[in-house]
């Protein structure tokens, strides 16, 4: 079973949804965890887009990525611009990967517009997700 490593800069809402989703989707494949270079704690509208989709993030802990650094990991992915830029390098053993999505934690406005923000990337992460890791060799 490979293990995987999303990363982000705040561990609040992207590399959080990501986790959910690689581990809801093929959890039986990958052992997923997250991590930011500042982690802040897991961003509500992100507990609450995930639950919408009957995946529970309320347990998670947003981590720092130093606590990866010395554990074996498959693939690391880097989920934002700036974790890309400004991560330390975590040498995956078999691949690094980086693909960027908007945070959705810098849309202001209403309640309403900032879950419509969390749902957008919700979904453009679950496609990649399925893109990404869905397909096997046997496919």
């Amino acid at each position: 079973m490979d293990t995987v490593l999303f990363v982000c800069t705040h561990n609040s809402s992207r590399s959080q949804m990501a986790e959910g989703l690689l581990r809801d989707r093929y959890g039986d494949r990958y052992e997923v965890h997250s991590a930011g270079t500042e982690p802040g704690g897991v961003n509500p509208f992100a507990v609450e887009v995930m639950d919408e989709m009957g995946i529970d993030l309320s347990g998670h802990t947003s981590d720092p990525v130093y606590a990866y650094t010395d554990q074996p990991l498959h693939i690391v992915v880097t989920v934002c611009d700036d974790a890309a830029e400004h991560c330390p390098y975590i040498s995956a053993e078999k691949k690094n990967l980086h693909q960027g999505f908007d945070d959705p934690s810098a849309v202001t406005g209403t309640d309403e517009e900032k879950r419509a923000a969390f749902r957008r990337i919700r979904d453009e992460l679950a496609d990649w997700i399925d893109v990404t890791f869905g397909p096997t060799d046997s496919d």
